[in-house]
């Protein structure tokens, strides 16, 4: 089971939804980073459930643990590991799922690979597992933040028609965690709150889009062909729980434009290098950043595990009926944001590290 993602600045990822802890390794980090469990701990609680009536009402405090890597505040060049032990975790509320498949969830697929699976609340499949994500995201961000000047921001642009309209060169975390929905346009947001609200009275889910922006993000970041840094974006969004679409830049809009349309023209930039008076391309340019904020989406779909009963089969092929119990999200949105924006990190700060490598000499 592939669990570790990233190839200098990486992540290993372990531990199951109602097992007795979930947490990760980081290696790659450069030592002497400044890091405070406090910093981890502000990304985790934005990221843990029971935060609001939208999301599952599972408590959790997520409570995080610094075993390795870090002496007197600042990170040693070594492994990093974090842990965070489960203590709301019901087993018990997943027992009428132990012999049958929910529909749209990883049940099935789980088994028929390995044969075996932790039914309770999905194991590695469960969006529990993205703590370790947002934890290893949390130290990128906060070494591209304090050396490199890149700022991540995203937020939620869509739940199912109702879209939002955010400036992407002025949003902030703030004014995106001001919001239930975790959408800075407040209009928007009302209404998205009061769909998401709707569908959780009804035992139902939706879905939506994240929308993301890193700036300060400098030329010459990604790889030319396999290792595209618009790839391996695309890579880390859609292992996300629920991902089920990316877009960088202009996306599948992009088609109805010509080229004459679409492509970004040139110009002189007051800082020495050339800059483009628009971004279509989503500050990427051949798999590598150009220099212009870089600007993705997310497609998430909407919570495969309901309270609506809903066909399905037991593990012996039978058909049957499940209205499932437990505590579920209604819409995974509004958790998602931090979490889009820690994958965001970590493939950028693997990325800024691989280029430290190449500078060796001075451009030509």
């Amino acid at each position: 089971m592939s669990s570790s993602f990233g190839k200098v600045f990486r992540i290993t990822t372990f531990g199951e939804s109602h097992g007795g802890a979930v947490g990760v390794v980081v290696d790659g980090c450069p030592p002497r980073l400044a890091l405070d469990v406090a910093e981890i701990q502000g990304e985790l609680d934005r990221r843990r459930p029971g935060q609001s009536r939208l999301t599952t009402p599972r408590q959790e405090a997520d409570r995080a643990e610094i075993v390795s890597g870090l002496f007197e505040g600042r990170t040693l060049g070594s492994p990093i590991a974090l842990l965070v032990r489960n203590q709301d975790a019901r087993p018990a509320a997943y027992t009428e799922m132990k012999d049958l498949y929910r529909p749209s969830h990883a049940d099935y697929t789980t088994e028929a690979k390995y044969g075996i699976r932790a039914w309770h609340g999905g194991g590695r499949a469960s969006a529990r597992e993205t703590i370790g994500r947002v934890a290893g995201g949390a130290i990128a961000r906060k070494l591209l933040r304090e050396v490199a000047g890149i700022e991540i921001v995203a937020w939620v642009q869509r739940i199912q028609e109702i879209d939002a309209r955010v400036d992407l060169e002025t949003v902030t975390p703030e004014q995106v965690d001001e919001s239930l929905a975790r959408c800075p346009d407040a209009e928007a947001s009302g209404r998205m709150v009061e769909r998401i609200d709707a569908v959780r009275h009804q035992g139902d889910s939706v879905g939506g889009v994240v929308e993301c922006v890193a700036r300060g993000v400098g030329p010459g970041l990604g790889e030319p062909i396999f290792d595209k840094l618009d790839a391996d974006l695309a890579a880390a969004m859609l292992s996300l729980p629920a991902a089920k679409g990316f877009e960088v830049g202009s996306g599948f809009s992009g088609v109805a434009l010509t080229g004459s349309e679409h492509n970004d023209p040139f110009v002189p930039g007051e800082d020495g290098r050339p800059r483009t008076t628009s971004n279509r391309s989503g500050g990427i340019q051949g798999g590598i950043s150009n220099g212009e904020p870089i600007v993705l989406r997310v497609a998430f779909k909407p919570t495969a595990t309901i309270h609506a009963e809903q066909n399905t089969v037991t593990r012996e092929n039978k058909a049957v009926t499940l209205a499932a119990s437990g505590r579920h999200d209604p819409c995974v949105l509004p958790r998602a944001v931090p979490i889009v924006e820690s994958m965001v990190a970590l493939v950028l700060a693997d990325h800024w590290l691989r280029q430290r490598a190449v500078d060796v000499l001075p451009p030509l």
